[in-house]
């Protein structure tokens, strides 16, 4: 056979084999046995290794994975995977639609209704039909590129079907174990005396996760596709995208449908709360969706998730079983948590041994007593949660359980925050859990990033006296880690690596490490877009500090007070000195322009160009003010379609002039 002719024969047969491929794991439906697919795939196998030169990533003969997979590289996502706001309730649901119908200002719009499968989110990028990168969501803004594993997934095509595809896109779904998969792989390991696996999500997520890709393939994972991205989509709506994946090759869900009312949604919630447990694959819910690519721009995003999108979560099952003992356990922040420790029982998929009581009025108001039944209750179906006490079953003599009066760890007399029901050990600086998970706290992915100081190494940093305030951890050398057990030469090299790398971490996220009480990831990031740099901060007053949105006189009063602690100052001071990013970049302080200076400016209607909130961003960084209500201080009102009448009519009585969405991007531009 000559070179051309072997080229010939070998695309022919990867080709046919890609369609075959999509026929037996896609739409169900093959056309040859599995017989005559193998034998095809051996003819191929062996023209491959007789023909190097035609060799191809994407083959099919690659689908059996190689075990020379490495270490995960982190993947910074095109555009942010953010997480769905939750729901309950037929009624939170209904209240999002009525939201969306008053925010759209009338405008007609369908509802996408899809089911929420419970396995590990993944993005994958296509160029000219070839699958080219998956990625898996990691913190939302970057993750962790599986592709080598990901290939070994049958149901995921490598090549697409003949189609309108875009020449690039992203499209995002769900890694899953199919039930019956993950049934036999926990009875393999039963046999193997091994650990089993809790749930069929923590066995794809473990799975994809593999170094050995040929272990993936083995696995059997599926996946299920669920939302197209690309600046040439096919069609201006979510369902006819998703449609059009499904032609290309992508499996998807066949419960998707297009609802048109309230009705239809609530009828589709209902139907799926009964006939979700004959799916081959776990579900945790179902995910609404507003149907027009217009209409999701224009509702925009919160600083979590889309407005246009929600998830419902199916009713959390619930067991009883006996209480072993109740432990109180102190974190980061001091605060002091009852556990309830249980006798194993199955909920949900998961083996729950252990359950939050939160707090005293908490156990209190359950009246627990020791060796008690209690009713045990899956959040959301992921956290446990006591419900109630089988009052029958207790015994006779059966002590009350009380709170302890005394942090468990350091023997500090413990304090009850004022107006809430939590105690706490107001030794901050000497009580090892709050110093060892403020340094865990301090490394993590979505603070400093700091790989190789997890749980264990910050108390083996701590025990040895090494590491008891944060800014000791860029006092850290080769010579002090390798002296340490379980710490060898390229542990510490990783470690001092990503201590060198947190050095470039942008400011808010320095805000976010430093443990302040009551201030998350979103309110570190308001504050530091707000002073700017960490000696604002500093010399910021509690009345300044209320003036920062979102910062209440609770959150101010912790944050100056943080502030003026000397420990808190010298840290601060030494991070500082190290190399820590103690202020905004530049591109970050300067405006924009000031195209907007002095203005007040309402937003109304619905836009084609940018959402609400990118105009709001464009608006401030043009020196200008966001307002929500028309009043005489309103410059102008920024008028998309289907305005409401009645700000029409103010606009008219007060003299404010209308905007268009044209005439405001001009305004910009000039």
């Amino acid at each position: 056979m000559t070179s051309a002719e072997a080229k010939e024969k070998i695309e022919a047969l990867r080709t046919e084999l890609h369609r075959h491929n999509h026929n037996y794991y896609v739409l169900n439906s093959p056309e040859i046995s599995d017989k005559d697919f193998d034998m095809m795939l051996k003819v191929l196998e062996k023209l491959e290794k007789e023909f190097p030169e035609f060799d191809d990533p994407l083959s099919p003969t690659r689908r059996v994975g190689s075990d020379l997979t490495k270490g995960f590289e982190h993947v910074a996502h095109a555009r942010p995977m953010m997480s769905l706001s939750n729901s309950y309730s037929l009624e939170e649901v209904d209240d999002w639609f009525l939201r969306i119908r008053k925010a759209l200002e009338g405008e007609k719009f369908d509802i996408v209704g899809e089911m929420k499968f419970d396995g590990t989110s993944i993005s994958i990028t296509y160029k000219d039909g070839r699958l080219v990168r998956a990625v898996t969501r990691g913190d939302g803004t970057q993750g962790d590129d599986v592709t080598a594993n990901v290939k070994t997934i049958r149901s995921i095509p490598l090549q697409l079907q003949p189609g309108d595809w875009p020449e690039e896109f992203e499209i995002r779904g769900e890694i899953l174990m199919p039930w019956e998969v993950f049934e036999k792989l926990n009875a393999e390991r039963a046999y193997n005396e091994e650990p089993l696996f809790a749930n069929p999500r923590n066995a794809a997520s473990g799975t994809l996760k593999m170094q050995d890709s040929r272990e993936v393939a083995r696995r059997h994972l599926d996946a299920r596709f669920y939302y197209l991205l690309s600046d040439h989509l096919p069609s201006d709506n979510h369902f006819d995208n998703i449609k059009a994946a499904e032609r290309w090759g992508f499996k998807v869900s066949k419960a998707m449908k297009l609802l048109h009312s309230l009705e239809e949604v609530n009828e589709y919630m209902n139907y799926w709360d009964v006939h979700r447990k004959e799916l081959p694959v776990a579900t945790d819910g179902l995910v609404f969706k507003v149907n027009s690519i217009r209409q999701q721009l224009n509702l925009g995003f919160t600083a979590k998730s889309p407005r246009w999108a929600i998830a419902f979560k199916f009713n959390p099952e619930n067991a009883c079983t006996r209480l072993r003992f109740v432990s109180f356990e102190t974190g980061r922040m001091g605060i002091v948590t009852p556990v309830a420790n249980l006798e194993p029982v199955l909920l949900s998929g998961t083996i729950v041994k252990r359950a939050s009581l939160h707090n005293d009025d908490i156990i209190q108001e359950l009246d627990i007593h020791e060796g008690d039944w209690l009713y045990v209750e899956k959040g959301g179906e992921i956290i446990p949660k006591i419900t109630g006490v089988e009052v029958s079953k207790r015994e006779p003599d059966a002590a009350k359980i009380h709170f302890v009066e005394k942090c468990p760890v350091c023997g500090t007399q413990l304090v009850r925050l004022f107006g809430e029901a939590a105690w706490c050990c107001p030794n901050h600086y000497g009580c090892r859990p709050q110093i060892t998970g403020k340094i865990e706290h301090f490394c993590a992915r979505r603070m400093m990033n700091i790989d190789g100081i997890g749980e264990e190494t910050a108390e083996l940093l701590f025990d040895c006296g090494m590491v008891e305030r944060i800014a000791d951890i860029y006092d850290l050398t080769q010579e002090k880690l390798q002296t340490l057990d379980r710490i060898g030469e390229k542990s510490a090299k990783r470690i001092l690596d990503g201590i060198e790398a947190s050095k470039q971490v942008p400011f808010e996220r320095v805000v976010y490490a430093l443990s302040i009480p009551n201030v998350g990831e979103t309110t570190a990031k308001r504050l530091a877009m707000s002073v700017k740099n960490m000696d604002n901060l500093l010399a910021m007053t509690e009345e300044e500090l209320t003036a920062v949105q979102d910062i209440g006189p609770i959150i101010a009063k912790c944050i100056y007070e943080y502030l003026r602690d000397p420990i808190n100052i010298d840290n601060i001071s030494r991070l500082k000195t190290a190399g820590v990013q103690m202020s905004l970049p530049e591109e970050k302080l300067a405006p924009s322009g000031n195209a907007l200076d002095g203005k007040t400016i309402v937003i109304s209607g619905t836009f084609t160009a940018h959402s609400r909130d990118e105009y709001k961003e464009i608006i401030e960084r043009e020196g200008g003010k966001n307002s929500g209500s028309i009043s005489k201080k309103t410059s102008f009102v920024l008028a998309g379609e289907n305005m409401g009448p009645a700000k029409r009519e103010k606009c008219e009585k007060l003299g404010i002039p209308l905007v268009s969405e044209e005439e405001f991007l001009k305004m910009i531009q000039s």
